[in-house]
């Protein structure tokens, strides 16, 4: 069994590439991908690694996958479950409001005992504001297609190296 479960919401395929990019740079076999449209609440349960990849949708908003299992969030018991937050956007278009979704899933999780990991610095972005910056850092790994798709290799490689560390995998 994998050990370290990988949730993926996405819209337009983005984070669902990225999703696949972060697995292939574990080695595969480590991390099982969940499409959060499909699912349910139990599938949490399996893992205590597990990472959250979320893209920012419209003005600020989860994407409609991630939107609609939010309320069931409140049903899963994240103690004791180390947590890991991706994040797609675009941060020319949506600088007031680049990353939210993760900003707003880290909140919810770590309301229900989630041990938040991975922060990444703000270095090498430009946006105004985002739910998703605690104490200077985004609280998960940033990636925009949209305007630094080049970036995107690298960011996950150093990333993915940083949280295996505290995963412990």
């Amino acid at each position: 069994m994998a050990k370290i479960g990988l949730f993926y919401g996405t819209q337009t395929g983005k984070t669902e590439t990225v999703a696949e990019l972060i697995r292939v740079e574990f080695g595969g076999d480590i991390v099982a991908l969940y499409d959060m449209s499909q699912v349910e609440a139990a599938d949490f349960n399996s893992y205590d690694r597990i990472i959250i990849a979320a893209p920012t949708w419209n003005v600020g908003e989860l994407s409609a996958d991630w939107d609609g299992f939010f309320p069931e969030l409140d049903e899963i018991d994240f103690s004791g479950k180390t947590v890991a937050y991706c994040g797609t956007g675009d941060q020319i278009g949506y600088a007031d409001n680049y990353l939210d979704a993760i900003g707003i899933l880290e909140e919810k999780i770590s309301e229900r005992g989630g041990k938040t990991i991975g922060e990444w610095s703000i270095a090498g972005y430009d946006f105004s504001e985002s739910k998703a910056v605690k104490n200077g850092k985004f609280v998960g790994l940033g990636i925009d297609e949209d305007n630094q798709p080049e970036l995107t290799d690298q960011r996950v490689k150093q990333w993915v190296a940083q949280i295996r560390i505290t995963f412990g995998v």
